[in-house]
């Protein structure tokens, strides 16, 4: 068992105490973990926007994967974005969280980037290879070493999580790592070329919003205002894209039109897409939820495949227009 999934495990186990001390006379205040990605960054869009009630959701800036899936277990968020295969490792671990919104489909926003020189991906063997320690770094990795014929044991592999990407890079300390925007971005603005992405493999790489059941039964308005937002964001997004991006990219630390460039990596879902995904006796998530798994378990990343009954709640989308 690697040491993220051991901490999270330990840090699921603590989950209720940390709720216990949450008690007051005063509405729930919903925080929202998320990370810097460009699928999940319509979410920061609706708050810049002002769509938000500072006074029932705040959304919590996290440094890193490790660092939202942990805060998400102790109780620290009661929701947080998430890729799908962290979601089956936090169900794996016990939480008993849901998906209530599917962001996007990779299609080239996650990739391998590498030094000038390194020109194919057989050209890894032997070289030092940074990747954040999630799940979704493993994946991205095990099928790009896959696909090379290579294996973990043909290359150096260094934890380096994403905010700390480009300080590695720049100090030689790598020569490839496993990225994802808006650092993929950043990496190929210092040289870095893009040696292999998402775009190979369609669907293994879902983000998704997830929540704990307990919060959500707790304050389901402000999960609808939640969701109300980020689609009035992303509608905002695809009417206005030039103001958008204006807006997104000092978050981001990219360029307007660098955030421009890291969303053609991104196949987002609207709200008629999220119904399929979360609606029904056979919600989509499910079906797909179920090839990562096992994926995830052939990789060493999941012991088994963690019970999918009640993976989605799509109650609190907004109704259709």
């Amino acid at each position: 068992m690697n040491k993220g999934r051991r901490r999270f495990l330990a840090a699921s186990a603590l989950a209720p105490l940390a709720l216990a001390g949450g008690c007051s006379g005063q509405p729930p205040l919903t925080r929202v973990g998320g990370i810097l990605w460009v699928g999940s960054e319509p979410l920061f869009l609706a708050r810049e926007l002002g769509l938000y009630d500072a006074n029932a959701l705040r959304l919590v800036e996290m440094p890193s994967n490790t660092a939202n899936l942990m805060s998400l277990a102790t109780g620290d968020v009661e929701a947080a974005t998430l890729t799908l295969d962290e979601c089956l490792l936090a169900r794996e671990g016990g939480l008993d969280v849901r998906a209530i919104l599917v962001f996007d489909d990779s299609a080239g926003a996650d990739a391998i980037m590498s030094r000038p020189g390194i020109e194919r991906l057989e050209d890894l063997r032997g070289k030092r290879i940074g990747v954040d320690e999630t799940a979704a770094g493993a994946l991205m990795l095990a099928k790009s070493l896959e696909a090379a014929g290579l294996t973990l044991r043909d290359i150096v592999l260094l934890r380096i999580t994403g905010d700390r990407q480009l300080r590695a890079y720049l100090a030689g300390e790598v020569d490839a790592l496993v990225s994802w925007e808006p650092f993929a971005t950043q990496l190929q603005a210092e040289g870095a070329r893009r040696l292999y992405d998402s775009s190979h493999f369609p669907g293994l790489i879902v983000d998704t919003l997830v929540a704990r059941t307990d919060a959500l039964e707790r304050s389901p308005e402000s999960f609808r205002q939640l969701l109300a937002g980020y689609f009035q964001a992303l509608d905002y997004l695809h009417a206005a894209p030039g103001d958008a991006f204006r807006r997104m990219a000092p978050r981001l630390g990219v360029s307007p039109d660098e955030v421009r460039t890291a969303l053609e990596g991104i196949r987002f879902m609207d709200l008629a897409a999220n119904r399929g995904w979360l609606e029904g006796a056979s919600p989509g998530l499910v079906p797909a939820a179920d090839n990562v798994a096992r994926i995830m378990v052939s990789a060493g990343l999941l012991r088994q495949t963690p019970a999918l009954a009640g993976l989605t709640d799509p109650r609190f989308l907004p109704v259709s227009p």
